[in-house]
């Protein structure tokens, strides 16, 4: 055992003076045992702890518009600071993995505060195919799988589709972004989450137009709870 475990670390430190895995936040050399993020950008990532308050501000967007459990973000998206490197990596770079790794950072912190206790199912908000096929995947969905692997709960990526491939929401004003993203988004297997408390999960919340849009499609079926989770909220 001791001789596997010498190879082990034999081989992994060969490999990592070949492919060097670096913080995608700093850039410093990750060390054994550290993922995606170094411990010092952990230890300082941004966390807005709204799982711990209630009626928090991401609660609020979504007052009056559907049938909500709860809501949460787990760091503030903040223009210029390098943690947006984790989003920008995860979305633009390819990186899918992070989101998986990060979504079981932020399901590890937020599980000991009952979040997601009740929740039956877990459903990432949907990319258009067109887009879906160009990026290679839906970052949501990697998130969503992180999530997974520390709760157990199951994740559903056929029961809601996007059927309108929007523009950007970037350069849009809150009205723009919530007129952009009308109906685009269409409900399959209805019947199968009925009475069923639904995580809704997305990358990061601005105006919240998308995954209000998601969750409102959703608030169609009889019984339905949602709840959301998003790995950021821009400031």
């Amino acid at each position: 055992m001791k001789h596997t475990l010498l190879i082990k670390d034999w081989l992994y430190s060969f490999l990592f003076l070949l492919f060097p895995r670096c913080c995608v936040v700093c850039g410093r050399s990750l060390v054994k045992g550290e993922e995606c993020i170094c411990t010092l950008c952990n230890l300082n990532l941004p966390r807005t702890n709204y799982h711990l308050r209630e009626d928090n501000p991401v609660e609020r967007l979504f007052w009056g518009r559907i049938p909500l459990g709860h809501a949460t973000s787990f760091f503030f998206y903040r223009k210029g600071s390098d943690f947006r490197q984790i989003l920008h990596q995860l979305k633009y770079g390819g990186r899918k993995g992070i989101g998986a790794i990060m979504g079981r950072y932020m399901a590890s912190e937020l599980l000991a505060s009952g979040f997601f206790q009740g929740i039956d199912v877990i459903i990432p908000v949907p990319l258009h195919k067109k887009k879906q096929q160009i990026r290679g995947y839906n970052q949501s969905e990697w998130i969503a799988r992180g999530i997974t692997a520390v709760t157990g709960i199951p994740v559903d990526t056929e029961m809601i589709v996007r059927r309108k491939n929007t523009e950007t929401q970037t350069h849009k004003s809150v009205f723009e972004r919530w007129e952009n993203v009308d109906g685009i988004f269409e409900l399959h297997h209805v019947g199968a989450l009925a009475g069923k408390h639904i995580l809704l999960v997305d990358d990061v919340l601005t105006t919240g137009a998308t995954t209000a849009a998601c969750a409102a499609c959703l608030a169609e079926i009889e019984g339905i709870h949602i709840s959301i989770l998003t790995l950021a909220i821009a400031e």
